[in-house]
């Protein structure tokens, strides 16, 4: 247990933010799904947006929030980061959403919530990403 404890803290070190990582990797992943990233970060009164898109069918505005976990190579968390968004956060989310479609005039346009949850490995091992729509 006290190595995959040094393991994540020695990513930590080398990372930085693990969850502007997720955020970038979402974006990727989104963006090789036909997504368009039209706002990252988007700060408004009530709080943030981690992503805001386009989807595929350019019509639909998605709000995205991403989790981000980092996991021991090899090894599966039995908390998966999707798990994180509580009754609380998805109302806030709701309110972001709403606001930033007064704002942005996407009134008219379909705009839903979607998660995407990141499992990064600290050592080898592959990303999981998870993208859970609406």
């Amino acid at each position: 247990m006290l190595g995959v404890l040094r393991e994540i803290r020695s990513a930590l070190a080398r990372w930085g933010s693990v969850g502007r990582r997720g955020e970038r990797a979402a974006a990727r992943y989104l963006k090789a799904r036909g997504y368009r990233v039209l706002a990252s970060n988007a700060r408004v009164p009530m709080g943030e947006a981690d992503l805001v898109c386009l989807a595929p069918d350019r019509a639909t505005v998605v709000i995205v929030e991403v989790k981000t976990r980092l996991v021991a190579a090899g090894t599966v968390d039995p908390i998966p980061p999707e798990v994180n968004i509580t009754a609380h956060k998805r109302g806030k989310l709701l309110s972001i959403a709403r606001h930033l479609a007064r704002a942005n005039g996407w009134e008219e346009r379909p705009v839903r919530i979607d998660v995407v949850a990141v499992e990064w490995p600290v050592g080898r091992g592959k990303m999981v990403v998870r993208h859970h729509v609406g």
